[in-house]
């Protein structure tokens, strides 16, 4: 466990350190590029921060009044004050920079008649000359207007240039800072911005205060207008349905209230008097005499009559004890008491008769009453219907009152709240006219050298980023998925003198055998013949991409490397376009490839020897010409068989595999197939089309290997590729 844990911390630091070495490298390979930007952005950075003219920067501090006081103890004005959130004092701050308030600042400075900010005012130029060329095309009439309405214009541009409001953190405080060339005009302008700013705010809200009165007067004229209309449609209407009141009631429910009083009362009296003549009627009825009826026992005629019997009474008694029933004087005393009895008797039947009476007027009474409260309620009913509408009526014009009133109370205010606007800020410290000037020379400088050294290393992430081309074996292995057989240096970074390097590599292999340079084609020849375990490598096919990445000379060199070694090697010219080995020849040849598979020639009258190495060369005369596919014929295979009986090893100089379709039939042909690939020249892209393609030919690809690898740059390119350390090897060669 612990050996595992180990294993795994060495992986990631070796992932690490590699990771760093290949950045290092990186930089090394883009050294002269970023020290070329360096130099460069840090030059434009010193020209330019030398250039710039001296400036000053002044300040003023403005607060937006966080807590709103009323002026007056009233409702709110027609421009509420609300204390700003954060996003309202962002608001300001942009408000601050806006371009209106800029040309309000210009007008109110003059600061188009400077020429700081007016460049038709500054020394005649170019420029200056074609505007006013163009300005005295205009007609004489507008020429003025237009000059002046363009002036505001251009002097407002290069206002806004030297302006900066920023807010200070999170609180309410507003810092407006402006750089001019002057030290007294800087603060002259800061604080022109300021009030500006103040008086914008005041003409903002003594705008919106008038806009709101204008308003709500001509608002109160049409609200007087309907509240007229409401009511005479009220008051027509109350008429129209006799709906007139009085104490809150119409005329019909106060008569209606009276008449019931009225019925109640003489419903009552009718009661009263049914009872009393019921009553008296009951007495009768039981034998009574009626003198004990209520109202004959009030009445004073009875009263007066009962006193009278009662001494009449007495008297009859008085005489019939003294005379007897037959006296005179007894016979008149009980007439007299007789006709007593019958004036009481009278009396009480002309009381019943007046209950009667009474009682029969109390119903009549009654009944015209009854029918007077169902005359109103019948009226009342239709006052009913009637009322809707009326209750409409009214709400119409108690709402067109209430409104009215309101609006005539929100006018009052609104004329009050007029003159006593205030700001929403106010000043916290007026711009002071700077002592010193507010470019800081040494901390510009220190921008400008990490400006350039930041662009610096953009260019190089750019530059790999664009980077699309074979640096190394570890590319070709890993991202083109196939073997490394190895690197070919150039010649010229490997040669100790200028004339070696002359020599060319042809002829360097042949007279500096044990050189670096050499070894490298062998270590490419041992690649290829061990490529295929147990089976004999005997025609390798030498191909390439695109042309011009080494691929003759590579052929020419695996060939004299060989035959060096002892080993019979022919090397066969497949590139019908370019027919390159006659060039190492030297001599332009008789007869060759073609001939031979035209039959013109035979093999050994072809083949041309090299006095250097003794191999043999196979090359294209300039006097043949075919446009058939000879490579793809019986004859091409033919004689490959005839030449692996008579050589030990057959090279194939083939043409680029991306440009000439016969180079694939070749390829399939061979036994092994190198494809060769130019060191920081061959993009990635054209390397995988022609694998893709000799895979899809089924060639026998052994690998690709790096031609004109530069021995002194490939250190700074990559660490992995043996090639790196040729500085540490080479002097174990002889060159």
């Amino acid at each position: 466990m612990t050996v595992t844990a180990s294993q795994g911390y060495d992986g990631t630091n070796r992932a690490a350190e590699d990771g760093l070495q290949r950045l290092i490298s990186i930089f090394r390979r883009r050294l002269r590029l970023f020290g070329g930007v360096v130099l460069v952005v840090l030059a434009v950075a010193m020209v330019w921060i030398v250039s710039q003219p001296t400036q000053y920067v002044a300040t003023a501090t403005l607060s937006l009044n966080n807590k709103k006081q009323p002026v007056v103890t009233a409702t709110p004005n027609a421009v509420p004050d609300q204390a700003p959130d954060s996003s309202g004092v962002d608001t300001e701050v942009e408000v601050l920079r806006s371009r209106a308030l800029a040309e309000r600042v210009v007008r109110d400075l003059h600061l188009d008649q400077d020429a700081e900010f007016n460049p038709r005012l500054r020394p005649a130029g170019m420029v200056s000359s074609i505007r006013k060329f163009i300005s005295g095309l205009a007609p004489a009439g507008a020429a003025a207007p237009v000059r002046q309405n363009a002036d505001i214009e251009s002097s407002t541009d290069a206002l806004m240039t030297g302006l900066k409001v920023n807010r200070a953190g999170l609180t309410y405080l507003i810092n407006v800072s402006y750089t001019a060339l002057d030290a007294a005009k800087s603060a002259r302008i800061a604080n022109g911005f300021v009030r500006a700013y103040l008086s914008s705010e005041l003409d903002s809200k003594s705008n919106a205060s008038t806009d709101a009165t204008d308003w709500l007067s001509d608002r109160l004229k049409q609200l007087r207008a309907q509240v007229e209309t409401a009511d005479t449609d009220l008051q027509q209407y109350k008429i129209a349905n006799n709906l007139m009141s009085s104490q809150g009631a119409t005329l019909t429910e106060q008569e209606i209230s009276t008449l019931d009083q009225q019925l109640a009362l003489t419903r009552a009296q009718e009661a009263e008097a049914t009872a009393r003549l019921q009553t008296a009627r009951r007495q009768l009825a039981s034998g009574s005499t009626g003198e004990d009826v209520g109202e004959a026992l009030s009445s004073p005629v009875i009263q007066q009559l009962r006193q009278q019997r009662a001494i009449t009474s007495k008297t009859v008694a008085d005489l019939q004890g003294r005379y007897g029933d037959r006296h005179p004087e007894m016979l008149k005393a009980k007439r007299e008491l007789a006709d007593l009895d019958g004036q009481i008797q009278g009396e009480i039947q002309r009381i019943i008769s007046n209950l009667e009476a009474q009682a029969q007027v109390a119903r009549q009474r009654t009944a015209s009453i009854e029918a007077s409260v169902g005359q109103s309620r019948g009226k009342l009913v239709g006052n009913n219907r009637a009322v809707v509408r009326l209750n409409e009526l009214q709400r119409n014009a108690d709402a067109a009152r209430a409104l009215y009133e309101t609006m005539l109370n929100r006018y009052k205010e609104t004329s009050i709240d007029k003159g006593l606007q205030q700001t929403d800020a106010h000043i916290v410290s007026a711009a002071a006219i700077p002592t010193s000037p507010s470019q800081r020379k040494g901390l510009e400088m220190l921008f400008g050298v990490l400006v350039a050294l930041t662009a610096g290393v953009a260019s190089i992430m750019v530059a790999e980023l664009l980077d699309n081309v074979i640096s190394d074996g570890e590319m070709i292995e890993g991202e083109l998925d196939t073997s490394y057989l190895g690197a070919i240096p150039l010649l010229s970074s490997t040669a100790d003198t200028p004339e070696l390097a002359r020599m060319g590599p042809e002829r360097f292999v042949v007279e500096r055998p044990l050189s670096s340079f050499t070894e490298a084609i062998r270590s490419i020849n041992a690649s290829v013949l061990f490529s295929r375990l147990g089976q004999d490598t005997k025609v390798v096919a030498v191909t390439s991409s695109l042309p011009g990445e080494g691929k003759t000379t590579t052929s020419v060199c695996l060939a004299r490397t060989l035959a060096l070694a002892g080993k019979s090697v022919v090397l066969v010219d497949c590139d019908l376009r370019q027919r390159a080995v006659k060039r190492v020849l030297g001599t332009a040849p008789e007869a060759g490839l073609l001939e031979v598979l035209n039959g013109d020639v035979t093999l050994e009258q072809a083949l041309v020897p090299d006095d250097l190495s003794g191999a043999s060369f196979l090359p294209l005369s300039d006097r043949a010409y075919t446009p058939r596919d000879v490579f793809g014929s019986k004859a091409m295979s033919d004689l490959l068989e005839q030449l692996r009986e008579k050589f030990d090893i057959v090279v194939l100089d083939t043409a680029p595999v991306l440009l000439v379709t016969e180079t694939r039939t070749l390829t399939a042909m061979a036994d092994a197939c190198i494809l060769l690939v130019r060191w920081r020249k061959t993009s990635k892209r054209a390397v995988g089309a022609s694998l893709k393609l000799l895979r899809t030919a089924n060639a026998p690809l052994s690998g690709a290997a790096l031609t004109q690898v530069d021995l002194r740059e490939i250190r700074s390119i990559s660490q992995s590729d043996p090639s790196a350390y040729y500085k540490t090897y080479k002097k174990y060669y002889a060159e």
